[in-house]
Order: structure tokens, then C-alpha cells, then sequence
């Protein structure tokens, strides 16, 4: 099978990142009359320059992986125009699971919650990536390569869900046509997203297809004004500290908390918040008690 050479997207996309963001900037000060917050926006990008550095060496490791585990497939599907378009679904199908379980597990939300951590919603939130995620949770794109999709054409579907999710990250896009918003992420759609109202938590993982959630009773519709952040902010400009204090405060529980081995293993694969003693505040019991109050 002949591999075409394909560029990397990110790297293509950088630019375009850089001038609308600044964009944004102007219309945000001049149009909404609103301040923008700089510091929010530099750790964003400090972040997400991070990401890309790190990126170059991991996405050697994930394309051996990948080639590796491409020796067991199932199929050898071609490139060609309707396996892109199978693809396009397919990988976002992965997307999808990998985003909804990188809330629901906390291994996966050490690295996840990067994204969650600013308090602000903009363009350079999108920038805001992790560092360590790419170092494992390629893992949800393993059924592609075993179907028989090329690693090549995962990694460009990959960088291409990446790429539109960037837009959604704005506030100056109130809603798009109601044919899109019943089929596709907006950014109506990625705010509830990215909210700590309780009955946002958890809702719309999607990547480029809102039908995931749709089917899979994840989607919730943008009424009430989003609060962005966390339940429990960081609030901290510190790149560093944003990368990893997860990691360093999941690690504790494990490692500290007086339990059983199991116990502590459940620190790893539980939700955010779950506690070995009973005293777990979950983004389900936040939502549960919004939707009593809701029906008093």
C-alpha cells in the first residue's frame, strides 16, 4: 500500500492560532467593552507551546506504537476518499470515549483537567493542552489500528479533531444554525463543556460530531450562563503547578490514605473527588442535587 506524505496539521495551524486569537482580543476589548485577561491568556499559550514541544517526541512513540499494534489488524483498509470519510466518524467516535472517560476516571483527569483549569473562555483556552496526556491516553485510539486504519491516517484525522475543536472556544459566537447545533460541537455546545454549573458537569464530550452525546445521554443545552474553571479552582498562573498538581495530589491519596490496597487503586480509577471514607462529593451528586432542587 502506497503512504502519501502528509505534513503535520498542528504545526501547519500555528499561525492561524496566533491571528485569531488576536483577533479575538480586539473584538473581545473593543466590541463586548469587556477586559481580557493577559496572565490567563499567556498561561494558555505557555501551555499549549508545551504541548507541541512535547508532542515532537511522543508522537514518535505513539506512530511505533501504533506501527507495532498496525501488524495485528484485522483489515488493510486503503487511502482512499471513503475511508477518510469512515474515519472521520470512527476517530471521533474514540474521541468521544477518551474525553467522556478523562472525566469520569482520574488517571485520565490528572492530565485533562489542564483544559478545565482556566477560569476564562477563549480562543487561548483551546491553546491550554497537557503535557503528560499524550505519554498514555492514545490508548482510546487502539480499535482504529486494529480495524486497520494506517497509524498515519489516525494521527492526521487526530490533529484534524484538534484543529476544529479550536473555534468552539469562544464566547462571540452565541449559536450557529439550529441544523448545525443538532449535529455538530459548537461553541454553545463546548461552553456548557467547559462550565462548573451543576448541571453542565460532565455534559457535551464531544469532538466534532454533538450526535455522540445525543445518543449516549451526555448532551446538555446551553440556558443558563456558563461558569467557567473547576468545582475547585487552581487559581494559578504557574504552568507547572497547573501540569501536574493532579498528578501530585492523586498520587498523595494513593500513596497516604490509611485503606485497603484496593482502596487505594480506586484513587486511580474512580471520579475526581471520590473518597474512600464515604465524604466523595461527586459531579453526580453536584447534578442530582441541582435536578431535586430543580423539581421542588
Amino acid at each position: 500500500m502506497q503512504i502519501p506524505e502528509i505534513p503535520d496539521l498542528i504545526h501547519y495551524a500555528i499561525p492561524f492560532f496566533v491571528a485569531t486569537v488576536i483577533l479575538e482580543i480586539i473584538l473581545t476589548v473593543k466590541v463586548k467593552l469587556e477586559d481580557y485577561e493577559f496572565k490567563d491568556a499567556g498561561t494558555s499559550i505557555i501551555m499549549g507551546l508545551g504541548n507541541v514541544f512535547i508532542s515532537i517526541f511522543t508522537k514518535i512513540m505513539i506512530l511505533a506504537v501504533f506501527l507495532f499494534l498496525y501488524k495485528f489488524r484485522f483489515f488493510t483498509i486503503p487511502f482512499v476518499w471513503w475511508a477518510w470519510l469512515i474515519l472521520l466518524f470512527a476517530e471521533d467516535f474514540c474521541y468521544y470515549w477518551f474525553h467522556r472517560i478523562s472525566h469520569e476516571s482520574r488517571l485520565f483527569w490528572a492530565s485533562h483537567v489542564v483544559h478545565h483549569s482556566s477560569q476564562k473562555y477563549n480562543l487561548s483556552t483551546a491553546l491550554r493542552q497537557t503535557w503528560s496526556g499524550s505519554f498514555y491516553t492514545f490508548i482510546f485510539w487502539f480499535p482504529l489500528i486494529l480495524m486497520g486504519f494506517h497509524p498515519i491516517m489516525v494521527l492526521v484525522q487526530m490533529s484534524i479533531s484538534l484543529i476544529y475543536q479550536y473555534w468552539i472556544h469562544t464566547e462571540l459566537i452565541n449559536k450557529m444554525p439550529k441544523w448545525f447545533e443538532a449535529v455538530f460541537n459548537t461553541p454553545s455546545h463546548h461552553r456548557v463543556h467547559h462550565a462548573t454549573n451543576p448541571q453542565y458537569l460532565d455534559r457535551n464530550h464531544a469532538g466534532i460530531f454533538i450526535i455522540w452525546d445525543r445518543l449516549f445521554k451526555t448532551f446538555e443545552p446551553e440556558v443558563e450562563k456558563p461558569v467557567y474553571g473547576l468545582v475547585t479552582n487552581i487559581n494559578t498562573y504557574n504552568p507547572i503547578k497547573i501540569a501536574f498538581l493532579e498528578w501530585k495530589n492523586m498520587l498523595k491519596d494513593f500513596y497516604s490514605s490509611k485503606t485497603s490496597l484496593k482502596n487505594k487503586f480506586k484513587y486511580l480509577i474512580k471520579p475526581p473527588g471520590w473518597k474512600h471514607d464515604g465524604t466523595s462529593i461527586l459531579s453526580t451528586d453536584l447534578r442530582k442535587k441541582w435536578e431535586e432542587k430543580k423539581e421542588k
